[in-house]
């Protein structure tokens, strides 16, 4: 019989699996697999409200004061993260449209499925909860510096708030308020006790939908765009290398316990490509194109996690290690 234990265990290879199938669905009937497109962002917004149900908010505010995190977090992914993609993007030819991409997608950090990947990484969920709003706040700020400072004042022009905020409310506050009023609902009422307690098998059905759902619509996209991704992948492939042990290196300096080490290192890591999408697809002409160089590192970036899960809590931060 299968138990919430057992599907949690075996959750790595349910993942691939998923992708595989993804894979295969996605080339042989692209035009149905081209329609989860649509679904992508309900299918995040479950994912997110399975996870937020599990976890306890009473905890919320003594994560929000956890000073240091959100020091090491600041730097991390808003100076480390912005060189890092700068030093990245002197390897790519100066084509704009690759580098509006390119830029897009790894100078904005994630605030949707990182939450559940943080968990599975047995890092600290509820600070990465609490620090979403503050993500969204300062990388709709910087977006346009950076992309003035990399590219010029033209690229500035390009960042609309819009899909950042629509993603906010309709993924994290949405999901959110939800969990809440289920758990307030689950101390008083039995039907509240049994959707919070059939919710807790949701995470990983959900996070398999959603990794079915982007790869299956968005893998087809990319042949016609094959020169220009083939530019990219070993880049994002870099940095996805690269930002786990600079993130261990920051976690350090800051002096970070464990779980919230492991924290740092998902947010680091993990990009908002699924926000930025619409973003790039919105542009004139290129969108197209600057959305397949975005859709390119989400595919690199979910097979990365699936990764991330086992190496940064078995072999980058063991919870034997002190920091």
């Amino acid at each position: 019989m299968l138990s919430k234990e057992k599907l949690e265990n075996n959750q790595i290879w349910i993942y691939f699996i998923f992708m595989i199938a993804a894979a295969g669905f996605g080339f042989l009937m692209p035009r149905s697999a081209e329609s989860l497109e649509s679904i992508i962002s309900i299918v995040i917004a479950l994912l997110l409200y399975s996870m937020f149900s599990q976890i306890p908010f009473t905890s919320l505010k003594e994560s929000l004061g956890d000073k240091k995190f959100l020091k090491a977090l600041l730097t991390t992914n808003f100076i480390m993260v912005p060189i890092v993609v700068w030093l990245l993007a002197r390897l790519l030819p100066q084509n704009p449209e690759l580098l509006i991409g390119f830029y897009l997608v790894l100078l904005t950090p994630c605030i949707d499925y990182v939450i559940v990947f943080t968990a599975l990484g047995k890092g600290d969920e509820r600070l990465m909860l609490a620090s979403t709003p503050i993500l969204l706040v300062i990388q709709l700020v910087l977006l346009p510096f950076y992309l003035w400072l990399f590219m010029g004042r033209g690229a500035a022009g390009i960042v609309d708030p819009s899909p950042f905020l629509e993603a906010f409310f309709g993924l994290i506050f949405i999901p959110l308020i939800t969990a809440i009023c289920i758990q307030l609902a689950a101390k008083r009422y039995r039907i509240g006790a049994k959707i919070l307690s059939g919710s807790a098998w949701l995470p990983v059905p959900f996070m398999a939908f959603t990794l079915f759902a982007v790869a299956a619509s968005q893998l087809p996209k990319l042949p016609a765009y094959a020169s220009d991704v083939v530019k990219v992948v070993p880049l994002y492939v870099a940095f996805m290398i690269i930002m786990p042990f600079l993130s261990k290196f920051a976690a350090k300096w800051f002096q970070l316990g464990t779980k919230s080490g492991r924290t740092l290192i998902f947010s680091s890591s993990t990009r908002n490509s699924l926000v930025v999408l619409p973003l790039a697809f919105s542009l004139p002409e290129i969108g197209n194109m600057v959305a397949a160089v975005v859709i390119t590192q989400t595919i690199v970036e979910l097979i990365s996690e699936l990764i991330y899960v086992r190496f940064v809590p078995h072999v980058l931060l063991r919870d034997e290690q002190t920091n």
